[in-house]
């Protein structure tokens, strides 16, 4: 049987240090691209139930209710007024007419933390539609607790 000299093993001495390096890198970008996708994911999401939130606070509220905005903040904090889009339809109808409600965010993006590359990345746009409904609200004369 033979045996390693100390020269070979001299040269062998950090091979594992090398390929551990060169398959770590790989191996982190695509963790923190994974991680990444799953952020943006949850923050087109988060977009979707913000706008469902917003349509059920709208088909019970008064046309243009600042408690519509409020209430889709309360899912996504940086929402504003420019990014949402509120119509009732048909066009230009009444509270007590309205048959239905569409309620939409556009305009917005997601920003990513990867360290070496940040990319902006737009949202597409999402809207939802529902029925509009009568709760009593304020403008009836009741009181009304989903938007006073």
């Amino acid at each position: 049987m033979r045996t390693r000299t100390s020269g070979s093993l001299n040269r062998q001495r950090g091979a594992a240090a090398v390929e551990f390096a060169l398959v770590a890198i790989v191996f982190f970008m695509l963790l923190i691209g994974i991680v990444e996708m799953g952020r943006v994911l949850f923050t087109w999401n988060a977009a979707v139930e913000a706008t469902r939130y917003g349509a059920r606070v709208a088909a019970v509220c008064p046309e243009n209710d600042p408690a519509i905005l409020a209430h889709m903040q309360r899912i996504m904090p940086a929402l504003t007024a420019a990014n949402v889009s509120i119509s009732y339809i048909p066009s230009g109808c009444s509270v007590a007419n309205c048959q239905q409600v569409s309620v939409g965010i556009q305009g917005m993006s997601v920003t990513t933390f990867i360290p070496v590359a940040a990319a902006v990345i737009a949202m597409p746009p999402f809207s939802t539609t529902i029925p509009r409904e009568s709760m009593l609200s304020a403008i009836d004369g009741h009181a009304n607790p989903v938007c006073p």
